[in-house]
């Protein structure tokens, strides 16, 4: 598939890539909050997950516009335009960011859709501010409860998920992921997909490449990985898990890439138990952890049908 937009060569802005959205800033949280825009309609609140920013939603924004929504992708707290903070990366906070932003764009609630830490993020603002969330959709990352049950308990996902562990060390991981342009962040991206070739050509990676390169992005990407492995055996972690124990009471959508290196289908599927509405999972075959990327028309189509479905327990 073709995308809707790929940068030239040299874009006048590694982050604002042209294309039939509109870009802007918002306030929200304390902090300034670069969205891409497409549409009108009930809002779709696109949040991207690691080594990416917005421009991972680029399949979604269009598909979701032409169903009758009103798609907007965020750049999290410290990643593509929005801003770089001192401080303010652990999940309850980034959550609040999230929230904030809806409220910012002038709606009452949202339908959030989050992959990977952005999925993480979902499932905790759905949690801490349950009024602000209308439907739920996460990809590619269990319940926060599940995740520290898996990466504590699994010795198989402890070692897929040996990234998070190796971030843990100071600095070197930031050198790493700036070096050589922001090569690792296109091996990263290659070696965490599934087996399609066209899924992720030169120009796509590029741009990757090119928004973790921005000073101090490397840094703010890890360090909610930083929070959540530190954090296990600290007070502020095991409040942040007891305060998960209070179930996802809106209609929520799980998807998963079959080949998921990083984050195994076992440890995300048992994620509905804390769920206390209409749970859907769906399984994409021979696709890793980026299904969206990977296979855009069936996770668009997916999505645009359960969003649409006024009986999503079906």
């Amino acid at each position: 598939m073709t995308d809707p937009a790929t940068p030239s060569a040299q874009p006048p802005s590694p982050v604002r890539i042209e294309g039939p959205w509109t870009h802007r800033d918002v306030a929200a949280n304390g902090a300034r909050f670069h969205v891409a825009e497409l549409g009108e309609g009930p809002l779709v609140l696109l949040l991207h997950g690691f080594p990416q920013f917005w421009w991972a939603w680029r399949h979604q924004l269009v598909a979701l516009a032409d169903a009758g929504f009103r798609a907007v992708a965020m750049d999290l707290r410290g990643v593509g335009g929005s801003d770089r903070t001192p401080r303010g990366y652990d999940p309850a906070n980034l959550a609040l960011d999230i929230t904030g932003v809806v409220r910012s764009l002038g709606e009452h609630d949202a339908a959030l859709v989050g992959h990977d830490l952005g999925g993480y993020l979902a499932w905790t603002a759905a949690v801490m501010r349950p009024k602000l969330v209308r439907r739920l959709a996460v990809s590619s990352m269990p319940h926060p409860r599940r995740w520290r049950s898996a990466m504590l308990s699994d010795v198989r996902q402890t070692a897929a998920g040996s990234s998070v562990w190796g971030f843990q060390r100071p600095w070197l991981p930031e050198r790493q992921l700036v070096a050589d342009d922001g090569a690792l962040v296109g091996r990263l991206i290659r070696d965490w997909s599934g087996p399609r070739i066209d899924a992720f050509p030169d120009p796509v990676v590029d741009a990757y490449q090119r928004a973790m390169c921005i000073p101090s992005t490397a840094h703010c990407s890890i360090e909610p990985y930083r929070w959540m492995v530190r954090s296990l055996a600290r007070p502020d972690g095991f409040q942040f898990n007891r305060r998960m124990k209070r179930p996802v009471r809106v209609p929520t959508l799980h998807l998963h890439g079959s080949l998921d290196p990083i984050m195994r289908t076992r440890s995300a599927a048992g994620s509905g138990q804390y769920v206390e509405a209409p749970y859907r999972w769906r399984l994409f075959d021979g696709v890793g952890h980026f299904p969206h990327e990977e296979d855009p028309v069936a996770f668009s189509t997916e999505l645009v049908n359960w969003l649409k479905d006024p009986e999503p327990d079906r």
